[in-house]
């Protein structure tokens, strides 16, 4: 596992106490999980990801990411409509663990409530909130 201080976190990116990162393009929000999160999880082998149209309130349970050592859900930093998932992470799921903020992202949602990106972390914080856990 990496050491915090290797740990990938970009400037333009919100990120959830629970580990997601959303970016917001073009009206749509852009959803994967952080680069600790797909180091703490090892080898993701599956993931389980809504369909589109589906609704979703922030913090809801929205799918799964299994990995070789675990499980484990993964939530919605902000509400929604899914517009689209990452249908390449089907036949790839280890894309999340190559490249959890570019061809890894695993979801897009069309805002119900576009302030509630302000709610969540800068990447200064959500690096203090990982020391906080470490």
């Amino acid at each position: 596992m990496k050491e915090l201080n290797e740990i990938i976190l970009p400037d333009e990116l919100a990120y959830s106490k629970e580990h997601e990162w959303a970016k917001k393009e073009n009206g749509v929000i852009r959803v994967g999980i952080t680069d600790f999160a797909q180091d703490q999880l090892g080898d993701i082998v599956f993931a389980e990801l809504p369909e589109e149209g589906a609704e979703f309130s922030s913090g809801d349970e929205f799918g799964t990411l299994e990995s070789v050592k675990a499980v484990s859900e993964v939530y919605m930093p902000i509400g929604g409509t899914i517009k689209a998932v990452n249908s390449d992470l089907e036949e790839k799921p280890e894309l999340v663990n190559q490249d959890p903020y570019g061809q890894g992202w695993l979801l897009e949602v069309t805002p119900s409530d576009p302030s509630e990106l302000d709610s969540l972390m800068d990447k200064n914080g959500y690096f203090e909130m990982l020391k906080g856990d470490a």
